[in-house]
This record gives C-alpha cells, sequence and structure tokens, in this order.
C-alpha cells in the first residue's frame, strides 16, 4: 500500500486539540495525486515504485514528452510535479489510480521532506552560530573565524572546517510529526511543528519510518 503524498506547505497557524490545549501546525496541501507509472521487479525497471503527480501545468507550458507521458495514464494535464516512491513489494495500485490525504489518520505519525529555506552566501557567525571575537572598539575581529590552521601542525586546514559559503536549499527530513488534523474535503493535512522549507514549496509526507509501535 502507498503510504506516501506528495503536496506543496501553505503556512503555519494553531489549533486545539480535544483537550482545550493550543497546539503550533503546518498547513500541508496534499494530494490528490495521481499515480502515472508503475514499476515493478518484473519489468526492465528492477525495482517496485510508483510515480505521483501532484498538481497541474498549462499544457502550453509542458513539453511534449510530459504531455505524452500524462496521456498515458489518462491525465488531462500535465503534472507539475512527479516524484518516484520507493515500496517494499509489488504495489497494488495501477496506473490511474488517485491517492489523497485519506491514507492517514489523524494522531499518526508521519516524515515530512522538503527543502530548507536559502540564505545566500553567509558568515560563520550567521552560518554556524561561531561566537565570533570581541565587540569592543579597536578589536578589529568581530564577525569572523579565527585561526583555521597552523603553520606546523597542522600545517594545513582540517577538512570540514567551518568556513563562510552557500547556506540553504538543503533536503531536509521531519520526522515523527503528529497529524493534529485532517480536512479530506479540501485535501489539507495539519501536523505539529514546523517542516522545512517556505510557504508554497513542494514537499512529501510519507509514515513515520521511525516511532511506530512495535509489532508483537
Amino acid at each position: 500500500m502507498i503510504q506516501s503524498i506528495l503536496g506543496k506547505k501553505i503556512g503555519m497557524t494553531q489549533v486545539y486539540d480535544a483537550q482545550n490545549v493550543l497546539v503550533p501546525v503546518t498547513v500541508i496541501e496534499a494530494g490528490p495525486c495521481a499515480v502515472v507509472q508503475v514499476k515493478t521487479t518484473s519489468t526492465k525497471d528492477g525495482y517496485n515504485a510508483v510515480q505521483l503527480g501532484f498538481d497541474v501545468q498549462k499544457n502550453k507550458n509542458a513539453s511534449k514528452a510530459e504531455l505524452n507521458h500524462a496521456k498515458g495514464a489518462s491525465l488531462a494535464h500535465a503534472p507539475r510535479v512527479l516524484s518516484e516512491v520507493r515500496l517494499p513489494s509489488a504495489p497494488t495500485a495501477k496506473v490511474g489510480d488517485v491517492i489523497t490525504v485519506s491514507i492517514f489518520a489523524e494522531g499518526q505519525l508521519v516524515d515530512v521532506s522538503g527543502v530548507t529555506k536559502g540564505k545566500n552566501f553567509q558568515g560563520v557567525v550567521r552560518r554556524f552560530r561561531v561566537a565570533g571575537g570581541p565587540a569592543a572598539h579597536g578589536s578589529m575581529f568581530h564577525r569572523r573565524i579565527g585561526s583555521i590552521g597552523m603553520r606546523q601542525t597542522p600545517g594545513r586546514t582540517w577538512k570540514n572546517q567551518r568556513m563562510p559559503g552557500h547556506m540553504g536549499t538543503d533536503a531536509r527530513t521531519m520526522q515523527n510529526l503528529r497529524v493534529v488534523k485532517i480536512i479530506a474535503d479540501k485535501n489539507l493535512i495539519l501536523v505539529k511543528g514546523a517542516i522545512p522549507g517556505a510557504n508554497g514549496d513542494d514537499v512529501v509526507v510519507r509514515t513515520a519510518v521511525k516511532g511506530q509501535p512495535k509489532k508483537a
């Protein structure tokens, strides 16, 4: 059974749970996702997976290959997002099936994968929270990294030394987020806590790999 769905981050808000406790949640518009392609070990692909399509793009903006690929799944428009979901066994889903938020239940744990916000080029103080030097006048060493290697020993800069550079746009997964509420008619999932990315960014929601109750 497919336990993953594609979606996009809408934003954060707060809701009250059954105990009247105010819970911070992230709203995710998840699905509906059409099954565009099915792959099994018995085919030339050599592994079990399904390809899901999320959102639509105008036909004038899609390539001929994308339109033909969507036509093979009986879709009127090419999906804006295509992503594969690996499965441990041969999938029971067929091309053209639709995956909705009904595959999840309130209270269960999910993992949400996305890409963090880009911060451009940043120094070590912001990028790695380095303390920096004295802030007083005349120090000339306020937000710098300091020594990165000695002359004789080690005589070089260590690998993975914290340095200024590009920050953000990293693939990250938030694990074991609890599903607070599901609004099926609007394809919305409310999960407790924050998830990677800015509002409107694409994410993948799947059943949590860790944190699930052990089978007896």
